[in-house]
C-alpha cells in the first residue's frame, strides 16, 4: 500500500519521467523476466496515474465565451458549443 500512497503523491511530471525510464529499460530487453514484469506493472500504474492527473486538469480548465449581448461567461473547456 505504501507504493500506492507514494504514487498518489507524485506529480504528473515525476510519474511521466519514471514511466519514460521504465519504457526505455523494457525496450532494451536486458532485464530479467521478473524485473520486467514488475516494471511493466509499475508502468501500468504510472500510466493510469498520469491519465487521472490529465483528466483532473482538463475538468478544471474553463473556456471564456461571449454571449450575443456581449456578456462574458465561462463553461467547461470540453463542452460543445
Amino acid at each position: 500500500m505504501a507504493a500506492a500512497n507514494a504514487l498518489e503523491k507524485m506529480s504528473f511530471e515525476e510519474a511521466l519521467e519514471e514511466l519514460e525510464t521504465i519504457v526505455r529499460d523494457l525496450e532494451t530487453g536486458k532485464a530479467p523476466l521478473e524485473k520486467s514484469i514488475s516494471s511493466y506493472e509499475r508502468g501500468i500504474a504510472l500510466k493510469q496515474h498520469c491519465e487521472n492527473k490529465l483528466r483532473d486538469a482538463r475538468s478544471k480548465i474553463e473556456k471564456i465565451t461571449v454571449g450575443k449581448d456581449g456578456s462574458l461567461s465561462t463553461k467547461p473547456f470540453d463542452q460543445k458549443e
